[in-house]
């Protein structure tokens, strides 16, 4: 059901391993620029009218408007499972404990008397939040979404959610309760590319947005990086995935539970056990034909997704090993299943988020950790961070300088700029002192 890759006896470069002999999903964002361009061009210029068309198209539902009518939100709320409701509750307690601890205070320093730089962190003023809506429904991706939103201070926010033909072409209504719950009124039953160009663009119905944010298939991380420069973006997730870092200590009942969990999201979704003992992946492989047989979603998505290309079973030669695997690989979610995980959790530098040890695995972190699950995919985690307040607010500097001291530095400033063979922002400093600058210091 899944592959193995044996990287025992192989000796690393000191730049590390080379990501291509580790399994990854292919995903080819440039094949999908073009087809996702004459879609983009379409909604700029016709706006709501195209998202209807596109809704019809894509999700073979009729709709007449795009924005989701407050009662809707409001019946969806009143007709919520109660234990679901108590369940997002506690999700958006958790997520709001963490990311309210997250906001920047603005900090001035001094740099020389009379002349200070501050730091304010001012936050995007309207963003669009995009909410999947395929295969599975993502109540938790709003709560995601909107609570570091809110606790960054954004003022205007929409939501966008694929319209969903068995409710009438509304988002699905637990999507449309936890938008309710957490105070959003702006519902957008759009989905896929046209709901990024709604959002970067305006319709109608919906203003501009600054900035988009939240997950999505390929087409929505097309339709990012087509705006991206219009619309600020917080990255272009592709397929979820897993790595699980694990020795003999880790049981492997709980590493193929794991290992499934993320398969059930999409045909994929990538599942990779790094291990250096062979005993464990041999009864990883038999615990998987166990539990898979026992579960939901089998055919359609799990046994796909173990048997492709972007998931396996790693073998290495020990810890220094896997550690060096997993931070080549840089995965979404990283689990660590080891002796001392704590410890082999601190020295790992690639990861979107670190699970440690057996009690802490994904599926807490996906709901109720208080941490936030929308998170880098296909290695970004080498560069890139998971949503935060952080991600909704821009740092602007403030420089506030008295005459004397612009006089103390004016005579370096004026140098550099001659060095640039830039002699108008030397003469820039040298107007403010009837052309006299005394000597730098």
């Amino acid at each position: 059901m899944i592959s193995r890759i044996d990287l025992r006896g192989t000796a690393f470069p000191e730049g590390g391993i080379d990501r291509d002999l580790l399994p990854r999903a292919e995903l080819d964002v440039e094949a999908a620029l073009e087809k996702v361009r004459p879609i983009c061009d379409d909604v700029r210029h016709r706006g709501t009218a195209a998202l209807i068309d596109y809704a019809h198209r894509f999700d073979s539902v009729a709709i007449e408007r795009v924005r989701v009518p407050a009662e809707a939100l409001e019946r969806a709320l009143a007709e919520l499972d109660p234990a679901v409701r108590a369940a997002l509750e506690e999700s958006i307690r958790r997520a709001r404990l963490v990311h309210r601890d997250q906001r920047r205070a603005d900090h001035t320093t001094q740099v020389v008397p009379g002349g200070t730089v501050t730091e304010r962190w001012v936050p995007v003023e309207r963003v669009g939040l995009y909410v999947p809506g395929g295969r599975s429904v993502y109540p938790s991706s709003v709560v995601m979404n909107v609570v570091p939103a809110q606790e960054a201070g954004v003022g205007s926010m929409a939501v966008a959610s694929p319209p969903q033909s068995e409710f009438d072409g509304l988002p699905h209504p637990t999507i449309l309760a936890a938008c309710a719950l957490l105070g959003v009124q702006e519902v957008y039953a759009a989905g896929g590319a046209q709901a990024v160009a709604m959002f970067a663009y305006g319709t109608e119905e919906c203003r501009p947005v600054s900035m988009v944010t939240g997950p999505g298939n390929i087409w929505v991380a097309a339709a990012k990086r087509l705006l991206k420069g219009r619309i600020g973006i917080d990255a272009e997730a592709g397929p979820t995935e897993i790595a699980i870092l694990a020795d003999a200590t880790a049981d492997p009942v709980h590493v193929a539970a794991d290992l499934i969990s993320q398969a059930e999201h999409d045909p994929l979704a990538a599942s990779v056990l790094v291990t250096d003992s062979e005993e464990l992946a041999t009864a990883v492989e038999k615990e998987l034909e166990v539990q898979v047989a026992a579960t939901k979603h089998v055919e359609d998505r799990i046994r796909p997704a173990l048997s492709g290309r972007q998931s396996g079973i790693v073998l290495v030669d020990g810890l220094e090993q896997g550690l060096a695997v997993v931070d080549a690989y840089a995965a979404e979610h990283l689990e660590i299943q080891t002796e001392d995980a704590p410890a082999v959790a601190a020295r790992v530098r690639n990861a979107g988020a670190i699970f440690v040890g057996a009690w802490a695995p994904v599926s807490l972190g996906d709901y109720a950790a208080g941490s936030n699950h929308v998170l880098p995919t296909g290695g970004c985690a080498c560069h890139s961070s998971g949503l935060s307040v952080q991600s909704f607010l821009r740092g602007i500097h403030v420089v506030d300088y008295s005459r004397e001291a612009l006089a103390e530095v004016a005579g370096h400033v004026v140098t550099l700029a001659e060095a640039e063979d830039l002699p108008a922002h030397g003469a820039a400093v040298k107007a403010r002192f009837d052309w006299k600058v005394p000597p730098s210091k």
